[in-house]
């Protein structure tokens, strides 16, 4: 192997042996590890499965079948733990639904790989399960980015909103595609040109969370050292103030409400309600609105049954019913139809 294939080699395996890393480290040895590390951690470790086997199977065309196989099986995970990852992340995923089908994936994989292996049968693999495997990948990153869609809006139009979970869901979709891209193009490029592109998307990406982490750190920090605290008289002001215009006008159902909208509505400065929202009442503005959207939300609960249970939601200001069997339940404990059927018309 010449110098320059030696290159080659070092970073397109680079990004494969970091991210096995990370992926282990997911999985086995971060304490207080969430659903979505799972699912970040099996996410990674098959890509790696996938690009590793491009990488050796580039420098040694002799590889395995097996090991062919196995790359090529990991690929039909991709797809599937992109999606759970992104609607983890978001705290809009039944993560039983979720156990199953992998469980059934791998076993029908399994199953299909012992009855038609990739040794006996290369053509099989290398022609329309490729394909079925580029298509069913392509339409769970569409899935996932409908699911990231108001993060997508942020970006493109309140960039500086973006935070440091908005940008780990970005940053993972971007180089999922970018992954499927360079191999769905590679006939035209290079067979080994996924790998490359996995390597840069890997840095690329936990460059910009790093940087994410670090912006929110000082957001914080930020927040936390107002100059002055807010005068008692004036507190009491903004409550009251508040009070009324959401009893009289319900602002809390605007899907479109902001804490700029908010501010105006109640003609005080964006910086006094921030403050006021995070010093005296001890909330993210999202969550304070989201208080007042679940009452209305049991309200319309418990009074009629008029309205299903998704236009509940939207009635009461939440602009998807995912986001709103999310909050409902995290907030009442228990689900929007659980808890009609306990408080209807009491």
């Amino acid at each position: 192997m010449n110098i320059s294939n030696q290159l080659l080699f070092f970073f397109s395996a680079l990004g494969v042996f970091n991210s096995v890393v990370l992926s282990l480290y997911l999985l086995f040895f971060k304490k207080n590890k969430n659903k979505s590390d799972l699912f970040l951690g099996l996410l990674l470790l098959s890509l790696s499965i996938r690009i590793g086997k491009s990488v050796f199977y580039n420098f040694n065309p002799q590889l395995s079948r097996t090991y062919l196989q196995i790359g090529l099986s990991a690929c039909f995970l991709i797809g599937p733990l992109l999606y759970f990852f992104v609607r983890s992340i978001l705290q809009n995923l039944n993560h039983s639904t979720a156990k199953y089908s992998l469980t059934l994936i791998v076993i029908t994989i399994s199953v299909f790989g012992f009855l038609f292996p990739y040794k006996e049968n290369p053509e099989v693999w290398r022609g329309i399960i490729y394909y079925f495997i580029n298509a069913q990948w392509l339409i769970f990153i569409l899935l996932s980015i409908f699911e990231a869609n108001q993060i997508f809006k942020k970006l493109i139009t309140k960039r500086n909103q973006i935070n440091y979970q908005d940008t780990w869901i970005l940053s993972v979709i971007f180089g999922v595609f970018a992954i499927w891209l360079s191999y769905s193009l590679a006939r035209y490029t290079s067979y080994i040109s996924g790998a490359l592109t996995f390597s840069f998307s890997f840095y690329i990406s936990i460059l910009l969370v790093y940087y994410a982490k670090n912006k929110t750190i000082i957001q914080g920090i930020n927040k936390e050292k107002y100059i002055n605290k807010i005068d008692e008289k004036l507190v009491i002001e903004i409550q009251e103030k508040i009070n009324i215009l959401f009893e009289s006008r319900k602002v809390y159902t605007n899907t479109e409400l902001t804490l700029s909208i908010l501010a105006k509505e109640l003609n005080i400065r964006p910086q006094l309600l921030s403050q006021f929202i995070n010093d005296n009442l001890n909330k993210s503005f999202t969550h304070f609105v989201n208080e007042y959207r679940i009452d209305e939300a049991k309200r319309l609960l418990k009074e009629s049954t008029q309205f299903k249970i998704d236009a509940v939601g939207f009635e009461s200001g939440f602009n998807s019913s995912s986001t709103f069997y999310s909050v409902f339940k995290k907030i009442t404990g228990t689900t929007p139809s659980n808890y009609q059927k306990t408080n209807l018309y009491s």
